[in-house]
């Protein structure tokens, strides 16, 4: 599957006029309770005992999956999202967005999507989250690298996100796997923090080659990682 460059410019122009008229709604009412929620973390999580092939990695498979996701992110990040943010990802880019199981229990996803930019094809992680008691055993790292293979498979030429400059676990991740922190963004965050604009770049010449090089490098994270990142937020 090499440079396929798919066309989803009507889809996402209309999406994105629906997405305008509802998300501020949604921030201003998420924000207002984000206080109060984070004042009830204070009991320390346990952290799950789990053998890693116990982990079940699936790629989105339809509505079903859809609250799992919005579940996950609401119960993690601060940056409030619409129904209609998460139907614009996985509805237009499915084969980019992962979950994570156990037991049944959905315990991680990511999301992402992929396009033209400014004259490149670019992909982008748009939500990152594992919760709490599963964090630092490389299921974050896992979620991510499913997505990267495949935006590589896709033709793009590098991928792009956002992360907090105080999520130090995110930005160690992203770092191990190769980003590069390309710009800071002051004030990106509703609750006032900064960002890192991280890029991870793919050159033309070698993005064929560098399949199965970056699949081993991925692998090798996986069964030595043991930093999760707090999620990050786009």
């Amino acid at each position: 599957m090499k440079n396929l460059r798919p066309i989803y410019f009507v889809q996402e122009a209309t999406l994105v006029c629906i997405l305008r008229e509802t998300e501020g709604r949604s921030r201003r009412k998420k924000l207002h309770t984000m206080e109060s929620s984070n004042k009830e973390e204070a009991a320390e999580i346990e952290k799950v005992e789990f053998d890693g092939s116990e982990i079940e990695y699936v790629s989105y498979g339809g509505e079903h999956h859809l609250p799992l996701i919005m579940n996950l992110v609401d119960q993690e990040l601060s940056e409030p999202y619409s129904i209609f943010t998460y139907r614009y990802f996985v509805y237009l880019w499915p084969q980019l967005s992962f979950l994570a199981f156990h037991k049944g229990k959905c315990v991680g996803t990511v999301v992402c999507k992929m396009g033209e930019h400014r004259n490149t094809f670019r992909g982008y992680i748009a939500m990152l989250v594992v919760i709490k008691p599963y964090r630092g055993r490389g299921i974050a790292t896992e979620l991510v690298s499913r997505s990267i293979m495949v935006m590589m498979e896709s033709g793009c030429e590098e991928v792009t996100l956002e992360a907090e400059v105080t999520n130090k676990g995110a930005l160690a991740l992203y770092g191990r796997l190769g980003f590069i922190r390309a710009k800071r963004l002051f004030h990106y965050y509703l609750n006032g923090v900064d960002a890192f604009r991280l890029k991870l770049l793919f050159p033309r010449s070698e993005l064929d080659p560098s399949l199965p090089m970056m699949a081993d490098k991925y692998e090798s994270h996986v069964q030595s990682d043991h930093g999760d990142p707090k999620p990050n937020k786009a």
